[in-house]
């Protein structure tokens, strides 16, 4: 309904600058105003109608009638035998006469009675534009009607020939023209059109042959809106379409904050006689007809509604007038988010003597504010040189533990719209009496987590990465557990018997998967045991695994060749069983590359993902639970095939770089908004890949060619802006976060090169940078050809301080909390393919 009665609006606003720009010319606008019937808007006199009210109640909760939704034509009650809100008909309308047809045929004496027979039918009835219903058994046609207003403005403009103004300015024009009718109707000067002194100027005039079956009188049939007999100046205005807008300085931006989970309500303060349908935009792309799940009604008075409101609506929202765009609202949506808090490590034992430290990682918009009990007591009193808080109470540190020490540790998270938190134990036990806690500390603790998986020529090596131990490693003579093949098969004429990895996943801290593309499959590693525990056949040459924590499946593209001409994608479902996989062959062609993005703390659940094609100049969303397509977003206007995808909550914003063309000059970023699943234009200048902190507030985009670093900070009001830029010598490979062991909630950065030996490291919220300098050659790009990381870098998660990046025949471990480097592994060629395995 709003559709088709918004756009017989413009229609009729198309004619009605037509009708200003030439009253002079009266024949023509004659014969225009005979075939306007279907165009009087009865429907835009309800621009005072009634605001909704959206449900902020739970279920299961009390809501009052001023939370609960009721649609047009019906009211909320409160049931007196359930104490519940409901929505019950109206009994009646209040009596006015503003006449609409209905989709069912039938004459309706205003909007109020339509909607209430259409609540009363239980089926939809819309507005139409139909003479047929309108005048049914009446004399004066819409098109008659509105042929007698056209005549009344032209013979107003020749009594003020001299009106010519320029067209800019038609809508003062037309203003003045009704304003001087109605003084040269109202005869007795008292504010009011009467019936009488409307006849005296038919006869006056002698006006009856030019309006074929209408008359004067007409006017306060059908605009007499307050049914008394008499016509305003006001309701003249409205009658001829006259429209003033206004909208008070002080309300030009308004701010609007609003918790995560309820819903918002922008209401658009510019107000005005007779104001056209209100355009609601988003990053410069309208709203009111995109039919979007969570912004899907825009009211009686043209409000904005969210249902539910997550993070991704944030940012700026601008309310206008249909054809009046230069007057324009803005909306600056902030959405709040409670605390999510993660403890660690949950339970340690230790001895006397040592040190221990309890982490606390807190997410919320605005940022948390962490304190600390002990057993129920606040710490804060107790602080010392022995017990101290770190990076802004993230971490508390114990430099020499006693046995009173004992205890559990709740780290406590607030904000302004909640809390969050959780309980670190800590034990302090001699050696001698080693308990069931210490044990299970110790053995489970620091043998079977909290460790890098490198697979490399030489089959699988578990790299202890605090003493740089290598715990385990799986030969590639070694048997997978339910089949008895050997992990890497020997090749006939091969001088050592080596492995070929390309991707790995860790799914759930239980398994890992990883692809060996010229077995055409992959294998499952069981991370309590160590052991391979069995092969899955995938299609020919399996290069890149995701796994999709969301709904517990691995992705798997293959390439069909190395030419990548028989792509495919798969998808094992319940991965996290790890046994009896169902593959699900997608229906995906021609498919280049795909993107999933990650979850957070806060964001646990995705819902889409997308498909690179290598061909088109686009990305295919498609749903991660269904597989299916949902729809395609072009980029073609922008000459964009895409290379690689990054994607931040704050605002619900894809970034998308470009695969290089002909051209000297990279193409620069495009940005998706997630709402509309519009592309709102390019980033700024800015090109590169584009690598998400994981919280979402920085976007660091790394130009490969030229070592330009750009960082832009994604406000909690969803805007993006440049914070710093970086001319570095470092070609990056690969790039990651490491959260910051001084400052809460800040990260470094940590590059490799794709040629050279150095590691680069950059504090993210200054900028200050530093190198690590002859980590040794890198495995050459065309030794690797399974990504354009040839060096990655790999971080060891939430809590974790050490970071692991490979050369060609060793492995480096970096100590992310000192900005060093911690030691070198040799002896492992090609590991290029790493899975951290602990906390995540």
């Amino acid at each position: 309904m709003k559709s088709r009665s918004f756009w017989s609006l413009l229609v009729l606003l198309e004619v009605f600058l037509s009708v200003t720009c030439g009253w002079m010319e009266s024949d023509r606008i004659r014969r225009l105003y005979a075939d306007a019937g279907r165009l009087q808007q009865k429907e835009s006199r309800s621009f005072e109608g009634t605001r909704r009210k959206v449900l902020y109640g739970q279920d299961g909760l009390h809501a009052s009638c001023e939370k609960k939704y009721c649609g047009r034509g019906s009211k909320c009650v409160v049931n007196k035998e359930t104490n519940q809100p409901e929505c019950k008909c109206l009994e009646d309308c209040k009596p006015s006469y503003m006449p609409v047809c209905g989709s069912d045929g039938k004459f309706y004496e205003n909007h109020c009675e339509l909607h209430r027979a259409s609540c009363l039918q239980r089926k939809k009835i819309y507005i139409i534009h139909s003479k047929d219903c309108f005048f049914k058994g009446d004399t004066c046609t819409m098109a008659d009607y509105s042929r007698l207003k056209s005549i009344l403005l032209d013979l107003q403009a020749h009594h003020h020939s001299q009106l010519s103004s320029p067209v800019e300015d038609r809508t003062s024009q037309k203003r003045l023209l009704v304003e001087d009718m109605f003084k040269y109707l109202d005869i007795n000067s008292d504010g009011h059109l009467s019936s009488s002194e409307l006849a005296q100027l038919m006869e006056k005039e002698a006006l009856e042959d030019d309006f074929l079956d209408c008359t004067l009188e007409d006017l306060l049939r059908f605009d007499d809106y307050n049914n008394d007999g008499y016509l305003t100046l006001q309701e003249l205005y409205t009658a001829f379409q006259v429209v003033q807008l206004t909208l008070p300085e002080e309300q030009k931006i308004s701010v609007t904050t609003v918790t995560v989970g309820l819903s918002a309500v922008l209401t658009c303060a510019i107000h005005g006689t007779l104001k056209p349908p209100i355009i609601w935009k988003r990053n410069g792309i309208t709203l009111n007809f995109l039919d979007l799940e969570d912004i899907n009604d825009f009211g009686e008075d043209d409000s904005l509604y969210i249902t539910k409101v997550t993070t991704i609506h944030m940012g700026n929202y601008t309310c206008h007038a249909y054809g009046y765009e230069e007057l324009y609202q803005t909306h600056i949506l902030q959405v709040n988010v409670p605390p999510v808090i993660r403890v660690y490590p949950e339970t340690q034992a230790q001895e006397p003597g040592v040190s221990a430290s309890l982490k606390c990682h807190a997410e919320g918009i605005p940022n948390p504010r962490i304190t600390w009990l002990k057993n129920g007591i606040d710490i804060m009193p107790k602080l010392s040189k022995q017990l101290t808080l770190l990076a802004n109470g993230s971490e508390l540190h114990i430099s020499s533990v006693r046995y009173e020490d004992t205890g559990a540790y709740t780290c406590i998270a607030k904000n302004e719209v909640g809390v969050d938190e959780d309980i670190s134990s800590l034990f302090i036990e001699d050696s001698a009496r080693k308990t069931l806690a210490n044990i299970l500390w110790r053995e489970e603790g620091l043998s079977v987590g909290n460790m890098f998986y490198v697979f490399s020529n030489d089959g699988i090596t578990i790299i202890q990465p605090n003493e740089c131990e290598i715990r385990r490693h799986i030969k590639p003579s070694e048997k997978i557990f339910t089949s008895y093949e050997e992990i890497c098969p020997k090749v006939e004429g091969g001088p050592v018997q080596s492995c070929l990895w390309a991707s790995a996943v860790n799914v759930r801290d239980k398994y890992i998967y990883v692809t060996q593309p010229k077995q055409n499959r992959l294998m499952i590693i069981d991370i309590q045991t160590q052991k391979v525990m069995q092969s899955v056949d995938v299609d020919p040459l399996p290069a890149k695994l995701h796994y999709d924590k969301s709904h517990d499946q691995v992705w798997v593209l293959s390439w069909g060749n190395m030419r990548k001409s028989h792509p495919t994608l798969q998808v094992i479902s319940e991965a996290s069983a790890g046994e009896n996989q169902h593959i699900i062959r997608t229906p995906f062609e021609d498919v280049d590359d795909f993107f999933i993005p990650p979850t957070n703390l806060i964001i646990n659940h995705i819902r889409f993902g997308f498909i690179f094609n290598k061909s088109k100049s686009a990305v295919h969303k498609i749903d991660l639970e269904t597989v299916t397509h949902i729809k395609t977003i072009s980029f073609r206007n922008y000459g964009c095939k895409p290379q690689s995808m990054a994607y931040t909550h704050l605002g619900g914003y894809f970034f998308v770089q470009c695969k290089k063309n002909t051209s000297i000059i990279a193409s620069p970023q495009l940005i998706i908004d997630s709402v509309t699943d519009s592309v709102i234009g390019p980033n700024s200048d800015i090109s590169g890949t584009p690598y998400i902190s994981p919280d979402g507030r920085y976007l660091v985009s790394a130009a490969e060619d030229s070592g330009r670093i750009k960082v832009q900070a994604i406000t909690v009001q969803g805007e993006i802006k440049l914070i710093y830029d970086l001319q570095t010598n470092v070609h990056v490979s690969d790039l990651t976060f490491q959260p910051s062991f001084t400052e809460g909630n800040q990260y470094y950065i940590y590059a490799t090169s794709h040629l050279q030996t150095d590691v680069l490291f950059v504090e993210l919220s200054t900028g200050k940078m530093n190198v690590l300098k002859n980590l040794k050659e890198p495995i050459m790009s065309k030794d690797w050809p399974w990504s354009s990381y040839n060096r990655i870098m790999k971080d060891s998660g939430l809590f974790g301080q050490y970071l692991i990046t490979p050369a060609k025949n060793s492995l480096f471990v970096i100590n992310g909390r000192q900005n060093t480097l911690h030691c070198e592994v040799s002896g492992i060629r090609r590991g290029n393919t790493v899975v951290w395995v602990g906390e995540v």
